[in-house]
């Protein structure tokens, strides 16, 4: 069995890996990248449209086109990587196990890990439509791929069920290509993606936006002939009688994402509710010297902010393997960060009582969409510590605080920090 020892290893070659390990190599470490696919690149080489890079590099490109940026920049560093690489295990002890056809199973002994293995779709079986199961369903990223990379279309007429910015985009890419996307049906009295793809990917093409409904039944047996879609209420059961039938030949699914979170669970680090490792403000996870960034940690709505967090946990890599900070994980010299009303996460899930001298950035994202609303951070002894006006929120919208908090006064009972999304008190409703 070959051995490596590295300074740092990164685990997915995609946006985050990437910008992860190229700011590592820069600090002159020694850096591996351990790619399952068998390109650099990720989900990115496959999303075709444009809309990338304004914040990364101010200006507007398509996915591959952002993506090889970053590639180039790998390898003019001469970053190390390994493709066709399936890692099996990690350890507690930052021992990483993988697999490939070339070197068969494979150790590799880092100083620090980073985590970058990004999300996956929810499928079919996650939301449990009932019916047969016909050929004709398929995530929508399964479809981006057939259509964009592999060059084969998977039907004729649609039903796209979700909302989500995968979703919408494919509704346009499959008009582009002739085909006629009936409906996208949403669970939510609104669209769960962008509003910018909801105008230019739905409301430019004419397709139509079916919200407050969804599936209910899946029509054919050999091959997809059509589905019913229902009426949900409130608690999103379905309403009687609102039964309405659509024929299509092909079902695409946009229902969320989930981040690739098995070996993490593996090598014991903790996982949150929201399915991503706990984390503090270094995006260290709950093991010493394992980072976690990117759509593995939380799922992003903008690749851009993807590389920026990736980019953050790279050099806190490079502060660890420098001793320059803390190594020890204990809880109890954390302030922890909790989600308050209209927030459904936060992250960090935790800051070092000594990094208050550091700029910590916050993101959360919101349950429920709402208008002239004001952010506010509070201390467990209910004390407003930050607070800002926002002139609306929606969740599909990642939000983004940077804050140093040295700049506050905390008592040294503070144990939690609340962040909460309220309606704005009447005095305060003006425009930002």
């Amino acid at each position: 069995m070959n051995t490596y020892e590295v300074d740092v290893a990164v685990i997915g070659g995609g946006s985050a890996g990437l910008a992860a390990a190229i700011v590592v190599k820069k600090a002159n470490l020694d850096v591996l990248i351990l790619e399952r696919d068998k390109e650099l690149g990720g989900i990115t080489l496959q999303c075709i449209h444009n809309g990338f890079g304004l914040h990364e590099f101010e200006e507007e490109l398509t996915g591959p086109e952002y993506i090889q940026r970053f590639i180039n920049q790998a390898i003019e560093l001469d970053i190390a990587y390994k493709l066709d690489t399936m890692v099996v295990e990690i350890t507690p002890e930052k021992v990483i196990y993988a697999v490939n056809n070339k070197e068969g199973l494979i150790e590799i002994k880092p100083k620090a890990i980073i985590l970058a293995m990004g999300c996956r779709e929810r499928t079919r079986g996650a939301i449990n439509i009932p019916g047969f199961r016909p050929s004709g369903i398929y995530t929508a990223g399964q479809a981006q791929r057939f259509v964009n990379i592999e060059g084969y279309l998977p039907g004729r007429t649609y039903v796209i069920l979700g909302s989500g910015d995968i979703g919408m985009i494919m509704a346009r890419r499959l008009t582009w290509e002739g085909c006629q996307v009936k409906a996208v049906v949403e669970i939510q009295p609104y669209v769960s993606g962008l509003i910018r793809n909801q105008v230019q990917c739905l409301e430019d093409y004419g397709i139509p936006l079916i919200t407050s409904y969804t599936v209910t039944k899946i029509h054919g047996k050999d091959r997809v002939k059509g589905v019913t879609i229902s009426k949900v209420d409130r608690n999103f059961d379905r309403v009687i009688g609102s039964e309405k039938f659509i024929e299509c030949d092909t079902l695409l699914l946009s229902v969320g994402l989930i981040p690739e979170n098995e070996l993490t669970r593996e090598a014991g680090a903790k996982i949150s509710e929201m399915g991503g490792p706990v984390v503090d403000n270094n995006l260290e996870t709950t093991i010493e010297g394992i980072f976690a960034c990117g759509n593995v940690l939380q799922v992003h709505d903008l690749v851009d902010l993807v590389s920026a967090e990736a980019k953050r946990a790279g050099l806190n890599a490079i502060d660890y393997i420098n001793n320059r900070y803390e190594k020890k994980f204990e809880e109890s010299g954390k302030i922890k960060c909790k989600a308050g009303e209209n927030v459904s996460y936060v992250k960090p899930d935790l800051i070092n009582l000594s990094d208050l001298s550091k700029d910590v950035v916050f993101t959360f994202r919101v349950k429920r969409p709402n208008r002239r609303l004001l952010i506010q951070f509070k201390d467990n002894k209910n004390r407003i510590i930050y607070k800002k006006k926002r002139r609306y929120v929606i969740p599909s919208e990642m939000l983004e605080i940077k804050l140093n908090l040295n700049e506050f006064k905390f008592a040294p009972s503070t144990k939690n920090i609340e962040i909460e999304v309220i309606p704005r008190p009447e005095a305060l409703i003006e425009e930002d």
